[in-house]
Formats: structure tokens, sequence, C-alpha cells
């Protein structure tokens, strides 16, 4: 495993070279998600820069090297022994967070996982310092009581152990708060490449429909309702014929393809190289999940000119006003009311907004001197 000297200043930063240690139960591409891929692009990004970057992982597929070198950082992959709620517990990946001391910073993603406990728990017996991101308070494999609970104990006592908190949105920071968290919180906004995600260039051959067409990115989990977009399409007037392409995997898909007519098409997992021509042949982008933090599709798909039509969640209203639509979790008349009148044209420009607040290069500089400074 490659290690440099610290002090080699970063390409054009005039700082010190820093040794991060990235802890993410999953990556992107063996797992596809927005969250998966943040945690991808910023140790590209942050390799690219001059960083010294390694991400410890659980594997998730026994053909997976233990040690690959790609993009330009390191990743680490142990095997899990259990698995808990859709949490792999890695004896492996534990005992190599506690030897690691070559490191100036361990960056954790989401305390919803085993390993981000295990960061926690490595920075109360250590003095290297620990950054966490906050991906979204809850978890979409598992009733929301119980993440209330588990954000009550475990997960308030992993927040506490941090040095510093990003979260995407000052609502995500007040919620954060209101677990009783005092760790120093920094707001950084989960940002896009605007320069792919943008309305002008192709659009897909998967998508092959003269009507409207509706998309749903994301897993086909309980927590993201990919149901109530399935039946929100298919009450649209007939005279609108509007399609649902459904962008996605997981195990809810057997189950809504028998519920799903004639005007949804299941596309399955699209390679994410391809999601900016999707995006573009899409007309309005329909997200009804009960939790989300700040979903990565939502300003792709803002990016690419979509309006979009989303459950009414504090943290995401505030981004999508006037470029979409918030409906109540759970209210399918409020769906196809908001699809109706996103395909009327009656909103703003969705890019600009991304434009201005969500740049991934914005996200990528301003996490990285957060980091730095500690």
């Amino acid at each position: 495993m490659r290690r440099t000297n610290r002090y080699v200043l970063s390409a054009g930063y005039g700082c010190p070279r820093m040794r991060i240690l990235r802890v993410a139960q999953k990556v992107y591409p063996e797992v596809p998600g927005g969250g998966t891929y943040h945690v991808h692009a910023m140790s590209r990004d942050q390799a690219a820069m001059g960083h010294d970057v390694t991400l410890a992982t659980v594997r998730h597929d026994d053909s997976l090297p233990h040690v690959e070198e790609r993009a330009g950082y390191t990743v680490v992959r142990y095997d899990p022994a259990l698995s808990a709620l859709g949490n792999d517990i890695s004896p492996g990946l534990a005992r190599y967070l506690f030897s690691a001391d070559n490191f100036d910073v361990v960056h954790a993603h989401s305390h919803l996982y085993f390993s981000t406990n295990l960061a926690a728990l490595r920075r109360r017996l250590g003095d290297v310092p620990l950054a966490l991101t906050n991906h979204g308070l809850y978890s979409q494999s598992a009733p929301e009581w119980v993440f209330d609970l588990y954000l009550r104990s475990v997960g308030r006592w992993t927040f506490e152990q941090a040095d510093v908190v990003f979260c995407y949105t000052d609502e995500d920071r007040d919620r954060v708060r209101e677990f009783g968290v005092d760790s120093r919180i920094e707001v950084v906004s989960n940002g896009v490449d605007t320069e792919r995600f943008t309305p002008e260039g192709d659009g897909s051959d998967r998508i092959d429909h003269d009507g409207p067409v509706v998309l749903f990115v994301g897993r086909l989990v309980e927590g993201k309702r990919p149901q109530d977009a399935v039946r929100a399409v298919s009450r649209l007037p007939d005279e609108l014929d509007g399609k649902l392409y459904m962008v996605g995997d997981g195990p809810m898909r057997s189950d809504l393809e028998e519920m799903a007519g004639d005007e949804v098409t299941f596309l399955g997992q699209v390679p994410y190289e391809e999601m900016p021509q999707v995006y573009r042949s899409g007309d309005v982008l329909v997200l009804p999940s009960r939790a989300e933090g700040l979903p990565r599709t939502v300003l792709e798909a803002m990016a690419s000119g979509l309006p979009v039509v989303v459950s009414n969640l504090e943290q995401v209203a505030p981004v999508v006003e006037g470029a979409g639509v918030t409906v109540s979790v759970g209210d399918v008349g409020g769906f196809v009311s908001g699809l109706e009148s996103m395909l009327g044209g009656e909103y703003e420009d969705p890019r600009s907004v991304v434009a201005g607040s969500f740049d991934w290069t914005e996200t990528v500089a301003r996490t990285t001197e957060v980091l730095e400074g500690l």
C-alpha cells in the first residue's frame, strides 16, 4: 500500500498533503447509489488534489481484491462476518481501523453503519481527528422507530465522537442538534457535476416514448416508496399519455412489476456514466421517499433541467421550492397533481437553482479545507 511524505504540497493549493483514511460501509461502483458515488468522487478528487487517500470498506463480492488501486486512491476491503438490518459487521475491518495509525485524519460516512461506529470508538481511544458525513438520519431498510431509538443512543454517541460533522443543509444540521449532538457541524452542500448534468446533449437510447416521460431513480426499497410512483403515474389522465421509467433495482422489483401496467418500464441498474443522457430524456423526476438526506438524484435531475415532484421532507423542500413540487409522504393523489402541474410547465428553471448553490467542485474544496483544518 502506498504511503507518501505528508509535507509534500498539494499541487496548486499550497497546503500539506494529507493522509486521509476514508471509512464507508459501501462504495461505488460495487454498490450503486448517491451516497456511494459521493464517497468515490470525493476520494478520487482529493487524490487528484495531491492527497493520499485510502478507503476502508466491506467486501460485498468475493471476486474483488483485498487491496486495489483505482482512480488515484487505494481501496482496502474486508469480508463481513454477519449482517443485521442491512448492516455488515466485519472483524477484519475493525482490526484494520485500530491498527492504522499512520493517517492524519479519518473521514467516515453515515452514522448508520457499524464501520462508522468503529471509527468513532477509534477516535475515543486515540488522537487522530475524525470527520463524519451525515448522508441522512434514517435508514430506508428498517422502520423509523428503530432508528429513532438508535439516534438517541448509539447514533448520538457516534456523532459526539466526531471533531466535525458534515451536513448537507441547515435543516439537516438542526435535526442533528435536536438529538442533543453538540459536536462542531459544518454545512457543506451535496453538489453535483453541473458540467456533466446539463440539458444540452444527446438523450438515452433506453427511453423510447412519444409522450411525457416520468423518471424514478433510486433503489427499489420500501424507504423510497417506489409503489407510490407507480400508482401516481397509473392515475394520470389517459390523454396525457405519460410513462414511468424506473431506474434502479432492489428487493421490491418483482412486486412492483406485478402491480405495474404498460405505463411503466423497468430499466434496472443503469451505469452512472449514462445517467446524464437518461435525465435529458425525461420530463420530470418523481421521488416519493419517506426518508432522505439531500438526494443526489434530485440535484442531478434539476441540473439537467428537469422539474421534480418529491416528498415534503424538511431538508429537501427548500431546495426544490419553485423548481418543483413537494407532497406529503404517501399522498398518491398529491403526487398525481404534482406531476400534472410539472408536466404542464408550471415551474421555474430547475438548473438555475442547482448551478448557483450545489456545485460539486465547491463541495470538494470546502470539505478538504475543513479536513485540513483538523
